[in-house]
């Protein structure tokens, strides 16, 4: 399998992304040159995981600010469409980072936020690298003192290149612990109910040629209770300042899991994830998604006719479960106490 070319980039007046709804069966790349596809994308998770939305919504005001100038709108008009870009999904802070990131370039005009646009892209590629090599790092640390082999991870969901530009947060802890001849295996729920773990997290790991078993979410703390992984690596959508952890639902029970098989929750997630403003997870607004992704399945109705369904998209780990978060600046141990921010 060829390396996949980056989940969203920039070129020049628009951007390109991974349509990742049509993954693994089909790698299709998409052009996205208005303010309304890249909000559709957002919301119909073709560009997902919170570094890459991040990015998204940056590069959605470098487009707002293209089409204004074409169609004669005033810096108003750009204004307003970043507001509309920051609430394409309520739960990831890092939609509103990127928005916000670019709000005090829109009055100097539409060649300095395209070139902000290509800051963005190239900052998250370094910015995802560095904490994959201190995660790994960690990683190390924190399981070869009770099993000296190479490390067998389990992760949830998909936090790899495809929910960053190119190189990934859990997954890419995953990839530097590969390449640097450290890795066993890795152990990936499916996460219900769109799958990304199965889609998306094992398509990444097969191109990356590392050894790899899909199991079913409620599977993976049995998984855990016997011993069939060393440590327990996720990415995040929101990050509070007491180190509450927002994450794809399913996230809550493995932490469970870890804790009481003693081995380590690490949340792998960059600086833009962190929210000050939030001071614990009952504070984060979960986003429910649509009963039809439970009800139905690859377009057939697999529940009966007037079924409900309760459809949450994250679930919040309480920082006491949190071994460590590692970003690319710093590695925190909210379970001994340590915040995220003051």
């Amino acid at each position: 399998m060829m390396p996949l070319p980056r989940t969203i980039d920039w070129h020049g007046d628009h951007a390109v992304i991974i349509d990742q709804t049509r993954l693994p069966g089909e790698l299709t790349m998409v052009r996205i040159d208005t303010v309304d596809a890249m909000i559709e994308a957002i919301q119909r998770l073709a560009v997902r995981g919170a570094p890459a939305i991040g990015v998204a919504g940056a590069l959605g005001v470098a487009i707002a600010s293209i089409r204004a100038d074409a169609l004669g709108h005033d810096r108003t008009t750009v204004h307003a469409d970043a507001d509309r870009i920051a609430v394409a999904r309520p739960t990831a802070v890092n939609l509103s980072w990127g928005v916000n990131r670019m709000r005090a370039f829109i009055d100097a005009g539409s060649e300095g936020l395209a070139a902000q646009a290509r800051i963005v892209v190239d900052e998250d590629i370094r910015t995802q690298r560095a904490l994959s090599l201190r995660g790994a790092e960690l990683v190390l640390q924190l399981t070869q003192s009770t099993r000296n082999a190479k490390v067998r991870v389990h992760t949830h969901c998909n936090a790899g290149g495809l929910a960053c530009v190119e190189w990934g947060t859990a997954l890419g802890i995953v990839r530097a612990l590969h390449e640097a001849g450290q890795l066993e295996s890795v152990m990936a729920d499916e996460t219900r109910p769109l799958l990304q773990g199965s889609r998306l997290t094992a398509y990444e790991l097969a191109a990356m040629g590392i050894n790899y078993r899909i199991t079913p979410d409620g599977a993976g703390p049995s998984a855990i209770r016997l011993g069939l992984t060393d440590c327990v690596i996720i990415g995040a959508d929101r990050i509070a300042a007491n180190g509450d952890v927002c994450n794809k639902v399913g996230s809550y029970p493995l932490a469970l899991a870890a804790h009481r098989a003693g081995i380590a929750f690490i949340v792998a997630a960059p600086e833009s994830t962190v929210d000050p403003a939030t001071p614990d997870g009952h504070s984060i607004h979960i986003e429910e998604r649509s009963a039809d992704e439970v009800t139905n399945y690859m377009g057939r109705r697999t529940a009966p006719f007037g079924a409900k369904a309760w459809n949450p998209a994250f679930d919040v780990t309480p920082a006491e479960l949190v071994t460590a978060v590692v970003t690319e600046r710093r590695v925190v141990r909210p379970s001994a106490g340590e915040r995220m921010a003051p």
